[in-house]
């Protein structure tokens, strides 16, 4: 099967799912819809993830400390200064680049397993410090009874979970374009080059460092968004939304669906929270456990994502990469020069 085939249908398959997600609130109950839009954050973090684990070659355990910086600072905005989503989001959003930013040194210059330790206790952290920080953060308790959000100026307030869900949908869909944009240009072509052979970037003059960098602050955003989805998705938050547990299903998601792959980390996320919400139901006590043999499977078996999954499992049926686009022949080619 050609490249240009292998794309239209995939193009084919997210547009039917972006129509599903659309349709979704009038087909199903309200407890449903704000289950999908806590989902919808989640699936955005595990967007941040992949953006450094499978594209930069970063790989990660602490997306949820932005991802809780940019909830805090959206609640803190919207009980005490504006209940406008866009303030919100923004406020999030710059957030998490802000705490990514202050922890650049610590991450960029580390490798392999030395950046999931450091990423871990940096997640670690930042829980302790939203837990021990009551005057701001509620502490333990958390922060209840953030008021509704408003999209804009002068639109109502979002009072119902179908208005929640569908704002979510939306903020979520807008940055996951915006990072497929981002990864086309010359700067996510560097990022992959860096991940696949950094000494022949290095040497060919790039400032790797820098690059990585941006990566960084560019998921800490992203990962920021999150929270703000979050907090307008459930209208309260607490330290128990980003724990050591939270980083390690985002990170199996990315894992299940293809470390390297937006979409697949989307897909991934929603189905490894949709299979820990429904075993806690059905397995109550025991979910952790079976999580964690499908972690260790899916990584024994699947190493690089469901999207490569026939060249384990079958090497005659290996998939063929897709042929080069023009774009990333002129940079390959800038590169070796």
């Amino acid at each position: 099967m050609s490249g240009e085939v292998i794309r239209r249908a995939r193009g084919a398959v997210a547009a039917l799912v972006l129509v599903g997600l659309v349709v979704a609130p009038w087909v199903v109950d309200d407890y449903t819809s704000a289950l999908l839009a806590r989902t919808l954050a989640l699936a955005l973090v595990g967007v941040s993830v992949a953006l450094l684990t499978g594209v930069a070659g970063m790989p990660t355990l602490g997306q949820t400390a932005p991802y809780a910086a940019g909830a805090y600072a959206c609640a803190v905005v919207g009980s005490r200064v504006s209940d406008v989503g866009v303030v919100q989001l923004v406020v999030a959003a710059g957030a998490g680049a802000l705490l990514a930013a202050l922890t650049v040194p610590l991450v960029v210059h580390a490798r392999g397993v030395i950046v999931l330790m450091i990423t871990l206790a940096i997640g670690e952290l930042v829980v302790v410090v939203l837990g021990r920080w009551r005057s701001v953060t509620g502490g333990t308790d958390g922060l209840a009874g953030v008021p509704a959000v408003r999209p804009f100026w002068g639109l109502p307030a979002l009072a119902s979970d179908q208005g929640r869900y569908l704002y979510a949908l939306v903020v979520v869909a807008t940055l996951v374009g915006a990072v497929l944009v981002l990864l086309r240009t010359r700067a996510g072509l560097v990022l992959r080059a860096g991940r696949d052979d950094e000494a022949r970037l290095r040497a060919s003059g790039h400032r790797v460092a820098v690059r990585l960098s941006g990566a960084h602050i560019a998921a800490g955003a992203i990962a920021g968004a999150a929270g703000s989805v979050l907090v307008v998705a459930q209208q309260y938050i607490s330290p128990a939304d980003f724990g050591f547990d939270t980083s390690a299903l985002l990170l199996l998601g990315v894992v299940i669906g293809g470390t390297a792959s937006v979409g697949g980390a989307l897909v991934g996320a929603a189905l490894v929270i949709a299979v820990r919400d429904w075993l806690f139901g059905v397995l109550p006590g025991h979910a952790p456990l079976v999580l964690g043999a499908l972690f260790v499977t899916t990584v024994y078996l699947l190493p690089t994502g469901v999207n490569r999954a026939r060249s384990r499992l079958s090497p005659t049926a290996a998939p063929q990469p897709d042929p080069p686009t023009a774009q990333e022949r002129a940079t390959v080619g800038e590169l070796r020069r």
